[in-house]
């Protein structure tokens, strides 16, 4: 079955077999009823193609449009803006390594280097064989256990380049790699753009509570008697200050 639409001509005649788009179709289907505009499907609809096809490919596009009732100049602006969404095929593990200036000063550039270096590609680029994709990431406010790589979104906190190069070592030999929280298990790349399109795989549920790092500040906080300041009552937010009014009476000269 072919998805076209003639009244659009950005939008370009592509398919999906038969079984595949019937699949697509009934969970877009679940996921617009979710919303009161269908147009605020888009981003889970993108991961839901991405889930098919391993990035947003043309004929995803062309889905999104017809499902939303989009051009696929529409659907593309969006899809190119959030690095999430891939433009063209992207390895069964996504492996991002955080460079933003915790992490980097805490190993995190050298971790880029010596991995980079040892799979023989950049920055979103694929291994040969399709296993990796190398990405520099942007703060996972994962800070208090830098410098951490992510797996698919999956945390490896407190990496070393050789503890990070034996993780990229086994995810390529197919050996399973266990994240240090969260998750027990790494999903692969079209496993978890199913999640984030709206569809739980289990995997939330695994894994324990956050570690001592986390819930560092909040036990400071117990011990010293720290406390939030009060918030004033709504009289006095609603009343300017002293300094508000005087500046007001000389704006009003």
């Amino acid at each position: 079955m072919t998805i076209e639409n003639a009244d659009r001509p950005d939008v370009h005649a592509t398919a999906y077999d038969e079984a595949a788009l019937e699949r697509l179709t009934g969970e877009a289907a679940q996921i617009v009823a979710r919303y009161p505009n269908p147009r605020s499907a888009l981003l889970p609809i993108l991961h839901l193609v991405q889930s098919e096809d391993g990035y947003v490919s043309p004929r995803g596009v062309a889905f999104a449009a017809t499902t939303l009732d989009l051009t696929t100049a529409q659907v593309s602006a969006v899809a190119t803006f959030y690095t999430q969404y891939k433009r063209h095929p992207n390895g069964t593990y996504t492996v991002g390594v955080c460079t933003t200036a915790l992490c980097a000063v805490m190993g995190g550039d050298a971790i880029w280097d010596e991995v980079a270096a040892h799979l023989g590609i950049g920055q979103d680029e694929t291994t040969d064989d399709g296993s990796i994709t190398l990405e520099r990431i942007e703060c996972n406010a994962a800070c208090d256990y830098a410098p951490v790589v992510m797996v698919n979104w999956e945390f490896f906190d407190n990496q070393t380049p050789d503890s990070t190069v034996a993780l990229v070592d086994d995810l390529r030999a197919g050996k399973p790699a266990r994240p240090t929280r969260g998750a027990d298990t790494v999903g692969t790349f079209k496993e978890v753009s199913h999640v984030l399109a709206g569809f739980p795989d289990g995997r939330g549920d695994e894994g324990g509570l956050p570690g001592e790092p986390t819930l560092r500040g909040t036990v400071l906080a117990k011990e010293q008697g720290w406390v939030a300041p009060a918030l004033p009552d709504e009289g006095a937010r609603r009343k300017p200050s002293t300094s508000q009014r005087s500046t007001s009476k000389k704006e009003s000269r």
